[in-house]
């Protein structure tokens, strides 16, 4: 069937569907709830049951795959023109957060891929491109699955199934994990409060915000509708850096035909270009955060649909024991640097500054702060404010990453990436030891 726009609006009604269906599982089913299962994957997983994969009942087109990285493109557009990143904001507070966070990245990218280089590739002739898939999908998620599989589309392929799958089993083990975590930590004294799943929210159980007065506003209006909508502006700034970055990928493809940069790459630049010419000609004010933000969010809400419903149950099968080999080394991991690292690096809130990083770095940093929830009802520990400022030197380590693993893989140099991130790695160990003996000082000094 040729391609028109009549068959992306059918692709764009089913999956409009399906995530009308996904955020209504959710708020009634209490299993589901407690999960905290994102609309968008129950969505995801609809489709790929009912979908061309496996009982073929709903008439996807065969482009379906291809949204992810269309989308992915878009997504990082938008991050460009909102993201700041001000290295000079972090202090020795949030240090220990900060250097847990890229030692946690860092760890993720280096041993993934040592892993499939020194035991997955002698033992199952694993592709190099295999190395990619924990980092991908666990402490990247499903947009960064998305990006890899987008990067990979030429050489290899089946990374796009491989990615999606990696980021939901790693979802559904930070709930798990961390719902376990709690209890024991509780246990053991080390954390303050201790709830259910239950005491959670109602909002944030169900996913409705029944309370008018608790509705938060996606944006504001920068523009008069007598001259252009909003949100039109807003999705049009986006649109044209992620059109521009395919058209760039398009002319550097055809003056060095080997070299291939993925799309998303280059809509993250040239949107970091627009953003510094917008504001030297004072249009910056113009471009409204929130709704940049509500944008990127449901391009990644449905890029996670198409991806789930996309995967290839096969491919996923004849990889599955070195999946489940990676998956397994994967929490032996986050388990050793939650549990064993966090409290060396970190003192007072160490644990739920751990269990939120656990979340983060087994799916997404919602399922961190749901977990933080359960340990920090009231959210007195302060761990959200400091992870805005944590969060700074871990932006280039994952940006670096995304970029320039999948080009470093492809080159044949995969070793490179267990040496260049594994040393980043040694350098966060260093930073946060000496930040927390710093700490330590500084509190034997205030208490003597």
């Amino acid at each position: 069937m040729d391609f028109t726009p009549w068959t992306f609006l059918i692709d764009a009604g089913l999956i409009g569907i399906l995530l009308i269906i996904g955020a209504g599982l959710r708020a009634l089913i209490r299993p589901l709830q407690a999960l905290m299962i994102p609309a968008s994957v129950l969505a995801g997983l609809l489709g790929l049951l009912l979908g061309p994969q496996v009982l073929g009942w709903l008439p996807f087109s065969d482009q379906l795959s291809t949204y992810s990285s269309v989308l992915i493109a878009v997504v990082f557009a938008a991050v460009a023109m909102t993201d700041d990143f001000d290295i000079r904001k972090l202090n020795r507070n949030v240090g220990g957060f900060a250097a847990h966070g890229v030692l946690m990245y860092a760890l993720q990218v280096a041993l993934g891929m040592g892993l499939v280089l020194l035991v997955l590739q002698p033992l199952f002739g694993a592709p190099d491109a295999l190395g990619v898939v924990l980092f991908a999908g666990w402490a990247g998620g499903y947009g960064t699955a998305a990006a890899m599989g987008d990067a990979f589309s030429a050489t290899a392929p089946e990374i796009s199934s491989l990615g999606f799958t990696s980021a939901t089993v790693g979802m559904l083990i930070g709930i798990v994990g961390g719902l376990l975590q709690a209890r024991y930590a509780a246990k053991r004294g080390h954390v303050q409060a201790y709830g259910s799943m239950s005491s959670l929210p109602e909002e944030e159980r169900t996913g409705l915000i029944r309370q008018v007065n608790k509705r938060p506003s996606i944006g504001q209006h920068t523009f008069t509708g007598s001259s252009i909508e909003s949100l039109g502006f807003q999705a049009s700034v986006v649109i044209m850096i992620a059109a521009a970055g395919y058209g760039l990928s398009l002319w550097i493809g055809s003056i060095w035909p080997d070299l291939a940069v993925p799309v998303f790459v280059l809509a993250f630049l040239l949107g970091l270009v627009v953003r510094a010419m917008m504001t030297k000609i004072n249009v910056s004010p113009y471009i409204d955060k929130p709704t940049l933000q509500s944008i990127s969010g449901t391009g990644t809400d449905i890029l996670i649909v198409a991806g789930i419903a996309s995967i290839q149950p096969q491919i996923v099968a004849d990889f599955g024991i070195e999946l489940i080999i990676m998956f397994v080394f994967g929490l032996a991991l986050t388990l050793f640097l939650g549990m064993w690292v966090a409290p060396r690096l970190m003192h007072d809130g160490w644990f739920e500054r751990s269990i939120f990083t656990w979340g983060w770095s087994t799916g997404a940093v919602a399922t961190g702060i749901a977990m933080l929830r359960v340990v920090d009802p009231k959210l007195k520990s302060g761990t959200l404010e400091d992870f805005g400022l944590a969060y700074l030197p871990v932006t280039p380590v994952e940006i670096t990453a995304v970029t320039f693993v999948p080009a470093l893989v492809i080159a044949g140099a995969a070793w490179a990436v267990v040496g260049i991130w594994g040393a980043i790695a040694v350098g966060a160990v260093i930073v946060g030891l000496f930040i927390a003996r710093a700490n330590q000082r500084a509190a034997q000094g205030i208490t003597s």
